[in-house]
């Protein structure tokens, strides 16, 4: 493991310490808030607030950069690369088990039928006629997902089609997504399966690719959230995934170059 990649790890990590110690409080919190719940649910981000917002989509992005990273494991013996997707794997599954955490302990659903993805980028306080406790049973998830991140047949817990929607590319929240793309940075359905039928080299290249694309997609929405997110402790987890996923970007670049490839775009 490269010097680079073990101060990514770091600062992901840190960031996930301080998502849990966040947890922890604000369990303690509620259950000391006794039979006065107004104190918590008063301090609880809205249901179209930034805070919200960025939880639900983030936790939908992350876990296609998860799924990315499964399946390069299965298509390649070069351990650097291997290595990269492990990290990637384990960082962005704990983050995205904290941010569904947050939605849960906020009273808020995984899945709004009435929000477009992204859509809380550059709209701060324009929900404000939405309950502060955001409450709501609209698109609500109630199949039974694990809240820990686990997922089936490419669909996220927030009820997303993780491999993209057949539509043309659109703009949320100023940044563009691709045609087929749920959010910007996300592979297509069409990309999946190409990495999924990729060996060696071919597998090592397309995903670093692939995973260059959704880091700049990632950067561009844990920015938003460092700038728009009330919590402190989510404003935090979102800078540290901007510190480590710039570092990252860096690392597969190079790693890009070792192969004679180049990132896309």
């Amino acid at each position: 493991m490269t010097r680079t990649s073990n101060r990514t790890y770091w600062a992901a990590g840190t960031a996930v310490l301080l998502a849990l110690l966040f947890a922890v409080a604000a369990t303690v919190a509620s259950a000391s808030g006794g039979g006065d719940g107004s104190r918590t649910s008063a301090r609880a981000p809205g249901l179209y607030s930034p805070d919200a917002g960025f939880a639900r989509d983030m936790a939908v992005h992350h876990q296609q950069a998860v799924e990315m990273s499964f399946i390069v494991r299965d298509r390649t013996k070069d351990e650097p690369v291997r290595g990269l997707a492990y990290d990637i794997a384990n960082t962005q599954a704990n983050q995205r088990g904290m941010l569904l955490g947050w939605l849960d302990l906020w009273g808020l659903p995984k899945v709004v039928a009435d929000e477009p993805p992204m859509s809380w980028m550059g709209t701060a306080g324009q929900h404000g006629g939405h309950g502060t406790a955001g409450h709501g049973t609209a698109g609500h998830d109630t199949a039974g997902h694990d809240t820990a991140g686990h997922d089936t047949a490419g669909h996220d817990t927030a009820g997303h089609d993780m491999s993209g929607h057949d539509m043309p590319g659109h703009d949320m929240g100023g940044a563009a997504a691709k045609p087929g793309a749920l959010m910007p940075g996300m592979a297509t359905k069409e990309e999946l399966a190409q990495l999924g039928a990729a060996e060696g080299r071919d597998a090592e290249v397309l995903y670093l690719q692939l995973m260059t694309d959704h880091h700049k997609g990632g950067v561009a929405m844990a920015q938003g959230c460092a700038q728009q997110c009330e919590t402190p402790a989510e404003r935090a987890l979102a800078q540290g995934m901007v510190e480590a996923q710039q570092s990252e970007l860096t690392l597969m670049a190079d790693m890009l170059k070792q192969r004679g490839a180049a990132p896309r775009g």
